[in-house]
């Protein structure tokens, strides 16, 4: 190909990703449908983007999706009434290109892969959320919740509550609403009202309450009914201390971003979800590290059964430890997290059979916190029911991230070149590393990268429209 012909080809991707933001805005706004290809959202993201996810297509399939490929797909989802879904049109364009040479008949192939969409009924109410804590959870929560903004949202952020209330708080919050240095720059505007004690991001108005405890609040005040309290603090976790939230009038359900003590049921969801009830009011979504390991242990004893493993979590460090060594009450966290790697306890292997009750008993765990701020690895190292090889695993694996009801927890890379950075704002639970699994006979090292951050909060999400009765269809249905 000539240079002029790679010119046109660009130009033509180019401009075919522009015509594509806008339907895909509209799509989400209006309907509640979120598009991506093999997994990657297409929402929000740039023309750069677009390209780059239908050229990450050739990991999967062998060869790019080319975006005159795709684009028929999306044109044809604008016309069709489907709601509160999400829809690779990506795996829907390779499986309609691999029997058909033309575009005759994609909008009869899309109204019956879409079926279960076009039949299901949008029922479900909006219903508020409170944020209780603003931390590193909070925030990214924040940020997901402020994308979803739109006619057919129904997770509506309403408030967040915090402790203090010093001179100038409310700008410093906004500001680190506004600017991460992990996950770089809001994708919009955030501004503040002081008056009001309010920050409105991307036209969402959120109240800052300050409190120092939830006896001290009353949502209804600022016109909130019936909604969720999202708990980030960490500091209770039974139902007697969770179980204040409930007190507030206002309020209706808790969510906890840690895990659980006592009956409360921790959710990891895309494994266990189907156990919330409506009768639910006070559930926990787990630890970033139970989210990460638990899909890709629950498919590997589906498809191999697991007689016993250890479970490594090599994590970064977190705002429990010290920047500087100073005294901490659990041993070694009190050494400076930036200069040290730092061998700790992890309750997450224990924690997988709360969510996975077949693997009570079988497993353990122990965490080593290393100086790097984001994204962490678990090293799944396991003995099996059967025999296996590495090629073997990886292709379940593979499948297992493409094709099963796992495919939005679970992301497969066979990149040789991949490292903790290039994971920063992954979306999924967990992301098997295939180049560094080691399998032989019936025993296997499985590696799992996990954005421990926002790959957490995207589970979180998850479990909170699950509690509020949202059932968000992934299609085309797994096979």
């Amino acid at each position: 190909m000539s240079a002029d012909k790679h010119l046109k080809s660009w130009q033509e991707r180019f401009e075919l990703a522009e015509v594509m933001q806008p339907i895909l805005g509209k799509l989400y706004r209006n309907q509640g449908v979120e598009v991506v290809v093999y997994g990657r959202p297409l929402l929000n993201a740039s023309t750069i983007d677009i390209i780059k996810a239908h050229r990450l297509v050739r990991r999967f399939v062998g060869d790019k999706l080319r975006l005159r490929e795709s684009f028929p797909f999306l044109e044809a989802l604008s016309k069709l009434p489907v709601r509160q879904c999400k829809v690779d049109i990506g795996k829907l364009a390779v499986k309609y290109w691999k029997e058909h040479t033309n575009t005759d008949a994609i909008e009869a192939y899309m109204q019956q892969e879409l079926a279960a969409a076009i039949a299901c009924k949008d029922e479900v109410q909006p219903r508020d959320v409170v944020l209780y804590g603003f931390g590193r959870i909070g925030r990214l929560l924040a940020r997901l919740l402020i994308a979803k903004t739109g006619q057919s949202n129904k997770l509506c952020l309403k408030a967040i509550v915090l402790r203090g209330g010093r001179d100038g708080d409310l700008e410093k919050r906004a500001s680190l609403l506004r600017r991460d240095s992990v996950h770089g720059p809001f994708n919009g505007s955030v501004e503040v009202d002081v008056e009001n004690n309010a920050i409105i991001a991307n036209g969402t108005y959120i109240q800052v309450i300050y409190a120092n405890s939830p006896s001290e609040v009353d949502y209804t005040k600022y016109g909130i009914e019936n909604a969720l309290v999202v708990d980030n603090t960490g500091i209770w976790k039974d139902e007697a201390g969770l179980g204040q939230h409930l007190q507030c009038p206002g309020a209706a359900k808790v969510l906890l971003t840690a895990p659980a003590k006592g009956a409360i049921k921790n959710i990891v969801y895309g494994v266990n979800d189907s156990d919330i009830t409506e009768e639910d009011i006070i559930v926990s979504a787990a630890s970033c590290t139970t989210n990460a390991i638990t899909p890709v242990l629950k498919a590997i004893n589906d498809g191999y059964g697991i007689s016993s493993g250890h479970v490594e979590t090599i994590h970064s460090y977190t705002n429990d430890q010290n920047l500087i060594d100073n005294y901490h009450k659990a041993d070694r966290r009190g050494r400076s997290a930036p200069l040290n790697m730092v061998i700790t306890e992890t309750g997450a292997a224990k924690a997988v059979a709360k969510a996975l009750p077949v693997l009570a008993g079988k497993l353990t765990g122990n965490a080593i916190r290393v100086p790097t701020p984001n994204v962490s690895l678990a090293i799944l190292s396991l003995n099996l029911n059967k025999t296996t090889s590495k090629d073997d695993i990886n292709d379940f694996l593979k499948d297992v991230a493409l094709h099963s009801e796992l495919q939005n927890q679970i992301d497969y890379t066979d990149s040789t070149e991949i490292v903790s950075s290039d994971l920063v704002g992954s979306r999924y639970a967990g992301v098997v590393d295939s180049q560094a699994t080691i399998a032989e006979d019936n025993r296997a090292n499985i590696y799992v990268w996990y954005d421990n951050e926002y790959g957490y909060s995207c589970q979180v999400v998850g479990v909170m429209q699950k509690m509020l009765g949202l059932n968000f269809m992934s299609l085309p249905l797994s096979e």
